[in-house]
């Protein structure tokens, strides 16, 4: 027997999934200081190069954005090369993403990995027929 929140699967969740990729790395790239309407400011966290001596977690869409925009560079430029959905219950979306990083007039990209747990917006009592970042880890990867 199906509980109730496995019975509640996001049915398109590679069209969800990749649709956002899309749209959040060019807001990234263009804008990334617009990116707060994709956090919610009550559920949202962002783990960015999390390490033990230097904390990397962050709470809320303010809090999220004010990280995202103090990052140190002026351009970037996210060359996704491969993203994997899968479904998560409460109709939610994970979406995790690999690819490369052009960061200023750097010619050699960085390899980076990102996680997103998208959620609808209607788990938290807003409208629904949209989702919001409830979890997202962002790593290089450097090696």
């Amino acid at each position: 027997m199906a509980t109730p929140a496995m019975s509640n699967i996001c049915a398109n969740f590679e069209e969800v999934g990749q649709a956002f990729a899309q749209h959040y790395y060019q807001q990234f790239d263009g804008d990334r200081s617009q990116l707060g309407p994709l956090y919610n400011e009550t559920h949202s966290m962002l783990n960015f190069e999390h390490s033990a001596s230097r904390p990397g977690q962050f709470k809320g869409a303010q809090s999220i954005v004010e990280k995202l925009v103090s990052l140190p560079f002026q351009r970037v430029q996210h060359q996704v090369v491969t993203i994997d959905t899968q479904p998560t219950p409460n109709g939610g979306v994970l979406v995790f993403v690999c690819g490369n990083l052009l960061i200023d007039s750097e010619t050699q990209p960085q390899k980076f990995a990102q996680t997103f747990q998208l959620m609808p917006t209607d788990s938290v009592g807003l409208p629904a027929g949209s989702y919001f970042i409830f979890n997202d880890v962002f790593r290089l990867n450097v090696g």
